[in-house]
């Protein structure tokens, strides 16, 4: 045994799909044309993997606010923000976050993923108790191994499940966070956000929503989940990313506990890790702005998701359980999953290719990301490339219904 010994499965693995002529992990985008189109393999594709909901990569006041606090600032701050890393436009997004969500402060963190490792494992520690929603990201999950808490997990958006490990922990709810996502990124769905909050306030328990998949997407004023649950008052703990519908990089946590600013100084991914590149800050703070003055992103973007959506099951395939920006369909074997995705790139679509076992049930699924600045042209093309798949590859494509 050696420390490689544990690797050759994953060698095995990769050889497999890499003999087969299919190696999704390793393909490149060459060449970006514009927020819905690239170079990939040589050919121009329609980019349907992204997370780009408000296409909003490109937007000319996104690029000049970066452009201007790059030439202002430097490329980076080479400090973490508890050292020489909190520059005044760190501050000034998260006052404009903090306003966003109608909260009394927010932290922002370097990457989405550092957001919720950093929250977690700032609040909780050895005694405590995480109640999480097992269809969770693997940054929460990490996030609560980092704390030392102790995890427990109820089935997926089972609100009955959450209630009946709440009474079983008796006291120690009082040292309990709840943690869920606004909208899950593997299927699209959204949590039962009024049924939780209702559990939440029975047994007095704090609540964090990541709205990582749902900022910019739902709601009338774009905050999420939330807001369109109209349970934002409810939500102890707001936690998101930059790296979706604002286009760029980054996490943040918005709260009206003012013990959030101490997290500051327990936060061991927020004290050890370099701070957001000004030019990074910039970019947020402009696609902050747009998400709110221009609504219409969010109508066409959710046009366009009920379009691919209804395209898709009408094909008969195993799409999610509702329409979203998040259009996914779920396959019986990972073969299949291969082939659709590799049919899907031969026929100009790049989606996102998801095996198991980070996949819910353990099931292949090939994952669409619908954009706003997707055409209804561009959204019938990819619609024609599942069909034509669907006939081509002799069912090897068609999604077996769960």
């Amino acid at each position: 045994m050696t420390l490689f010994s544990k690797l050759q499965r994953v060698r095995a693995e990769r050889d497999r799909l890499v003999a087969a002529g299919i190696d999704p992990f390793a393909t490149a985008i060459e060449e970006i044309y514009s927020p819905t189109e690239a170079r990939i393999q040589g050919r121009r594709v329609i980019l349907a993997g992204t997370n780009n909901y408000l296409g909003i990569t490109f937007d000319e006041a996104c690029i000049a606010a970066a452009r201007q606090a790059l030439e202002r600032n430097g490329t980076g701050t080479t400090g973490s923000r508890m050292a020489n890393g909190s520059y005044a436009g760190h501050k000034a997004l998260e006052m404009e976050l903090a306003a966003f969500y109608e909260k009394r402060s927010a932290i922002v963190f370097s990457t989405g993923y550092q957001a919720n490792l950093g929250m977690i494992s700032g609040l909780v520690g050895p005694g405590d108790v995480v109640l999480l929603d097992a269809d969770c990201h693997a940054s929460i999950y990490d996030g609560c191994r980092l704390s030392g808490a102790d995890i427990m997990r109820f089935r997926h958006n089972d609100v009955a499940g959450l209630d009946q490990r709440l009474h079983r922990l008796g006291e120690r709810r009082e040292r309990t966070l709840v943690v869920v996502e606004g909208l899950y990124s593997m299927l699209g769905d959204r949590a039962p956000l009024q049924e939780i909050v209702a559990v939440k306030r029975e047994h007095d328990v704090m609540l964090m929503v990541d709205e990582a998949h749902s900022l910019g997407v739902l709601g009338a004023g774009g905050r999420g989940a939330i807001e369109a649950a109209d349970v934002m008052a409810d939500a102890d703990f707001v936690v998101g990313t930059f790296s979706k519908s604002l286009g760029s990089i980054g996490g943040f946590c918005a709260s009206d506990h003012p013990e959030l600013d101490l997290i500051r100084y327990v936060s061991r991914p927020y004290i050890f890790t370099a701070s957001p590149a000004p030019a990074v800050i910039g970019a947020v703070r402009a696609a902050l702005a747009a998400l709110q003055a221009r609504p219409e992103m969010r109508r066409r973007l959710w046009d366009n998701a009920e379009r691919l959506y209804a395209r898709l099951e009408a094909l008969g395939y195993a799409v999610g359980p509702e329409p979203g920006p998040v259009v996914a369909v779920t396959l019986d074997e990972v073969p299949r999953a291969l082939a659709l995705w590799q049919g899907l790139l031969a026929h100009g679509v790049y989606v996102n290719l998801v095996l198991p076992p980070a996949t819910p049930g353990s099931r292949p699924l090939v994952r669409c990301s619908v954009s706003a600045a997707h055409t209804t042209a561009q959204i019938d093309a990819i619609g024609d490339a599942f069909a034509a798949l669907g006939e081509v590859l002799e069912g090897a494509a068609t999604a077996v219904q769960p």
